[in-house]
């Protein structure tokens, strides 16, 4: 089996490219400097669209992502306003009006590129407090959180395994982690919809809701939070959030649109073209249900993004003033492969790991942790006489042996504070059977490590 990346330690990757970046006063060819990047770099980059490559949720440009890149990088077009690139404003106005439209989003619904899924969310949480502030008649443009009467009153609402990025943007944003709020999970690692209901309970004349955010594909295990259920129990003042960064592009599946029945009653929503689609990074996308509450984001000046100019701006939408032509990528995409071969490839992996929860569950040596609803699977290998402080230790031990191996590229998470594996999965080409393989080489490993 070829090795998809290569198992180096971190030293040895330092060793390896200090000759890429040791700045001389002279320059090198170009065929010497690609020698070298082959020679230095290469050898540590992963293989994306290896089959064994199933721990995270990058994937490989396919051919039509990379005519539409080439373009890009080659134009090297701002598309911030209509005045640094006619085509490329265009392309971003017109191109997000077609995404909308193309999940379903109501008419007035509109959307804007950003650089991740975590600047996504946290304009997504800023737009809740602007709005909120607004409401309450308060000048929150001009004087920030200082701007309510008690800023500590100011919640957000996310699930216990929301993403990270959600600490960032209340930390960025100067509400603090305090204000956090994580509600419980069920079973199947979604909202507990009778948790969400007891904590705004007891939040209510005491704290005020501003943001709630629903994740559509948590990090950890895919999961699908309850999108309608929440949205009628929230006040509605209540800025609703769906961080859909990983798995909103499965509403596209028809075994899977059923997950995200409500998603139009969002305010905004998160989505990583960059995972399943394969378009080149930066490529995210933030929605909003009304296209005219990007108008919270609008700063203009004399020389650039003037008040007065009718043309399309989408630097009016979010804050980098310059940002690349990220539409276009994933319009070659869209636009190449055809929707039929795009919704098919992405149920291939939902498939397989539907598959691949069935059969670890008949195997007396893995315990599954979840029901998958996407492309992610938790499990555990058990190994009997473990506490379940041993347990995550030997979880860890089997990984560090795959990765090493440079073989394939399993992950691990952390569940209810224990360690357990974790295959994640965004490429049609890894079926079943590549993941089934992994699994055997997991148990061949726990052999050999007990010997």
């Amino acid at each position: 089996m070829t090795k998809i990346n290569s198992g180096a330690t971190p030293k040895q990757v330092r060793q390896d490219l200090h000759p890429l970046v040791d700045f001389q006063q002279d320059g090198m060819p170009l065929d010497q400097l690609k020698e070298l990047i082959d020679k230095t770099l290469m050898p540590h980059l992963m293989a994306y669209d290896d089959p064994a490559f199933q721990s995270m949720f990058n994937a490989y440009p396919p051919a039509e992502a990379r005519l539409g890149a080439e373009i890009m990088h080659n134009t090297n077009q701002g598309v911030t306003n209509w005045q640094v690139s006619p085509g490329g404003a265009m392309l971003e106005e017109m191109a997000g009006k077609a995404l909308c439209q193309l999940f379903g989003l109501a008419a007035t619904a509109d959307c804007t590129f950003m650089y991740s899924g975590t600047y996504a969310n946290q304009q997504a949480v800023y737009l809740g407090i602007h709005r909120y502030a607004e409401q309450m008649g308060v000048d929150y443009v001009n004087q920030g959180l200082a701007a309510f009467p008690d800023p500590k009153r100011l919640v957000v609402l996310v699930s216990a395994d929301a993403h990270f990025s959600m600490r960032h943007a209340i930390r960025m944003l100067g509400l603090g982690e305090q204000n956090l709020i994580k509600i419980g999970l069920d079973s199947d690692r979604r909202i507990d919809l009778d948790a969400l209901k007891s904590i705004l309970s007891e939040l209510k004349g005491k704290k005020e809701v501003v943001c709630a955010v629903a994740t559509s594909g948590t990090t950890s295990t895919g999961s699908i939070d309850p999108i309608k259920p929440m949205a009628e129990l929230l006040p509605k003042h209540v800025w609703f959030h769906i961080d859909g960064a990983y798995g909103y592009a499965y509403k596209l599946v028809p075994e899977c649109t059923h997950l995200f029945d409500g998603d139009g009653l969002a305010d905004s929503i998160t989505w990583d073209p960059h995972k399943q689609m394969g378009a080149p990074i930066p490529n995210s996308v933030l929605f909003c249900k009304d296209g005219a509450d990007f108008g919270r984001m609008s700063l203009y000046s004399g020389y650039f993004n003037r008040e007065e100019d009718t043309e399309p701006n989408p630097g009016l939408k979010s804050p980098p003033t310059t940002r690349p032509m990220s539409a276009l990528p994933l319009v070659t995409i869209l636009k190449g492969k055809g929707l039929k071969t795009i919704v098919e490839e992405l149920a291939q992996p939902v498939r397989g790991m539907r598959q691949m929860a069935d059969w670890l569950r008949s195997q007396s040596d893995f315990e599954v942790c979840h029901r998958p609803d996407t492309g992610i699977l938790c499990f555990r290998f058990l190994k009997p006489g473990l506490s379940a402080e041993e347990s995550s230790r030997y979880q860890r031990k089997l990984y560090d042996a795959v990765m090493a191996s440079g073989k394939r590229s399993i992950s691990t998470t952390v569940l209810d504070g224990q360690t357990v594996l974790r295959f994640a999965v965004v490429k049609p080409e890894t079926k079943f059977e590549h993941l089934r393989q992994s699994a055997e080489a997991i148990r061949l490993i726990s052999g050999q490590m007990n010997q």
